[in-house]
């Protein structure tokens, strides 16, 4: 199966882009560790505040270092976290340091879970490292009654290898299906605007 990157924007659009090639993602020359991947994308990070980059191009760097720790360092795709028998999810997270304000952790979903509809306040990167889970895309349609109204735009089933990108303000829901539970790799940046759950029949929003 081909493997796929994708980015959803702000208004709910799927773009999709060719992957880069794994062989040359390898590391060559020495080990590629967790602390590598994480310089370099705080350097990807820093450089793209520094010239005003736009976030579709800022994440399209970051989705292939991404896809280069995944291809070097075997054991993030182990750290597979315990699914919670009440939620049926369960993340763990990978790194935290006071002062770095990038989130990267691992999720388990189990066939069937639910999120709700959501953005993340900041752009995201999500690598689905087994399973399969569908995505669900929306966008804001405010009104001068109901200014959270929302519009339902596509849908996207990712397998495993794929990449999905999200921009801050996009909004999503997704959906473990398939007879296994999906695990992914999540990589959020620092949120720089409000995070809510929306509700599809009533319109409310509400901060996480």
């Amino acid at each position: 199966m081909v493997k796929q990157d994708w980015l959803v924007t702000d208004n709910g659009d799927c773009l999709g882009f060719n992957s880069p090639k794994e062989w040359d993602l390898l590391s060559k020359n020495k080990p590629y560790r967790l602390y590598r991947f994480l310089e370099e994308l705080e350097d990807i990070v820093v450089q793209g505040e520094m010239t005003n980059q736009k976030e579709e191009d800022l994440l399209k760097s970051i989705r292939r270092v991404v896809r280069k720790l995944i291809v070097n360092v075997y054991w993030i795709t182990t750290a597979i976290p315990e699914p919670s028998p009440q939620t049926g999810t369960a993340l763990s997270l990978l790194y935290d340091e006071p002062g770095f304000s990038l989130t990267l952790q691992t999720e388990i979903m189990l066939p069937g879970t639910t999120t709700s509809i959501h953005n993340h306040g900041a752009w995201g990167v999500v690598a689905n490292l087994g399973g399969q889970h569908k995505n669900s895309f929306w966008k804001r349609l405010p009104t001068a009654e109901v200014p959270n109204q929302l519009q339902k735009v596509s849908e996207k089933i990712l397998n495993r290898g794929d990449i999905i990108s999200f921009t801050g303000n996009a909004i999503h829901q997704v959906e473990a299906i398939g007879n296994e539970p999906t695990f992914t790799l999540n990589l959020y940046g620092e949120t720089v605007s409000s995070r809510f759950n929306f509700d599809p029949i009533t319109y409310q929003a509400q901060k996480f």
